[in-house]
Formats: C-alpha cells, sequence, structure tokens
C-alpha cells in the first residue's frame, strides 16, 4: 500500500514544523507560561470560550476568512 503524503498548511513546511515542535518540546514551565501571558496581553489577538459543537464551523469561518 502507498503511503499518502501529508498536506501541509500554506505557508509551512516540514522544516518550520519541526522547529514549532523543537521549540514547544524544549520549553520550561517559566517559558510556557510567559508565552501564555503574553498571548493575554495581545491587542492583536482575543481569546474567548467556544462551545465544542461549534468549533468546526467557527475553524471553517476562520479559514474561509483566511483565504
Amino acid at each position: 500500500m502507498k503511503r499518502r503524503q501529508n498536506k501541509l498548511p500554506k505557508g509551512w513546511t516540514a522544516k518550520s514544523i519541526r522547529a514549532l515542535a523543537d521549540h514547544y518540546d524544549n520549553q520550561n514551565e517559566t517559558e510556557a507560561a510567559a508565552e501564555d501571558n503574553a498571548a493575554y496581553k495581545s491587542t492583536r489577538l482575543t481569546i474567548m470560550a467556544v462551545p465544542v459543537e461549534l468549533v468546526p464551523k467557527v475553524q471553517k469561518m476562520i479559514a474561509k476568512r483566511a483565504g
């Protein structure tokens, strides 16, 4: 059986995905907490709770807007 090639998100490469995984795999608790806190202070992002059953619809809306 032929192995199916994974499709990467637009703009991502295998190298960028490995770098991201490496970043989080090697992050200590203090660094992770600082990153989380910075995300909540951002004026460019919003953090909100979404009911689980609506997550697929929200993801589709975001993907559609992102192009």
